[in-house]
């Protein structure tokens, strides 16, 4: 009796494990067959996240038109995703070029994205610009530079969109945008403040749009790390607060975050936070005890000597 004991927890361990890849494999194939043959925008599809975006709605069979600064690039990924697709299942994608800081020019793309297929479904905005620095080491170019990107630029774009949207009164608008739109670290003033921005436009409109039959999506990740493994933290970043958000926050792949994107449309989930326990805490802190979380904040920076710029 005592040995058939020890093994039921295994067992059940095993069942539950089956259920649950089961389960996750009906949802995966439920959801990219609830994306064809729908008009699927992405922007910044060159980059890891938006490659792997474009491909999961592309054999999805969805009618994707791919967005990005460098024609080139869109190109290469546009031969990849044919290359490796079944022609009789999937349509062939349409490229565009789209910079997000040549705010001027969005109103002509808006109208080639819509000359396409003649409407759009689902947008899915993916603007990724960055800076890392003290503030007084960030212009107030780059400060200028950072909102048009990842702020001024996708609002103008979603704006231009919308009629065509409101007219149908279909339409799915959706977000990638980062925990620090919730949640401002050290050393990532632009960054977060543009985000933070995002964020509250997309929390506007979800209210204003709901009556037109418009879905509102917003998907905030720690941060979506490349497809290799991340390198050993340098002198400079072992402080409290890179304990905190780097340690425990490794990171969301693209290919996951491209899965969740796909279940978001198919779900048309309003908001999804995909971060470790320890950001998820860091945001409860925040709005519960923040003389508590300023105070480790504070501590953490002492501890930082030197930060570097960086910019994608």
């Amino acid at each position: 009796m005592g040995f058939t004991a020890v093994l039921v927890l295994p067992i059940l361990v095993v069942i539950a494990a089956g259920v649950y890849y089961i389960y996750t494999e009906i949802t995966r194939l439920m959801s990219k067959s609830a994306v064809r043959n729908k008009v699927v925008v992405i922007t910044d599809a060159v980059s890891g996240m938006g490659k792997e975006c474009s491909r999961m709605f592309h054999t999805g069979g969805a009618r994707v038109i791919l967005c990005g600064k460098s024609w080139e690039k869109l190109e290469a990924l546009y031969d990849t995703l044919n290359s490796a697709a079944d022609p009789s299942v999937t349509f062939t994608p349409k490229l565009v070029v789209l910079d997000f800081s040549d705010i001027d020019a969005i109103p002509d793309v808006t109208k080639e994205i819509l000359e396409c297929y003649g409407c759009v479904d689902v947008l899915i905005s993916n603007a990724s610009m960055k800076v890392k620095a003290p503030v007084q080491n960030v212009s107030l170019e780059m400060d200028r530079r950072m909102m048009d990107t990842n702020y001024f630029g996708p609002i103008t774009l979603i704006k231009g969109l919308l009629p065509s949207m409101i007219s149908r009164r279909s339409g799915q608008l959706v977000l990638v945008n980062s925990i620090q739109g919730r949640l401002g670290v050290p050393f990532r003033t632009a960054y977060a403040a543009s985000k933070h921005a995002a964020q509250a436009f997309f929390d506007c409109l979800r209210a204003e749009v709901e009556e037109f039959g418009i879905s509102v999506s917003t998907i905030s990740p720690t941060f979506i790390r490349s497809y290799h493994q991340q390198p050993e933290p340098r002198n400079g970043e072992k402080s409290i607060w890179k304990f905190f958000f780097r340690k425990f926050a490794h990171g969301v792949h693209p290919e996951e975050m491209a899965n969740e994107i796909l279940r978001t449309v198919n779900r048309k989930k309003k908001e999804v936070l995909m971060a470790n326990p320890i950001p998820r805490a860091a945001l409860y802190i925040r709005s519960f005890f923040p003389g508590l979380f300023f105070a480790v904040v504070a501590a953490g920076v002492k501890d930082v000597p030197f930060v570097e710029e960086e910019t994608q």
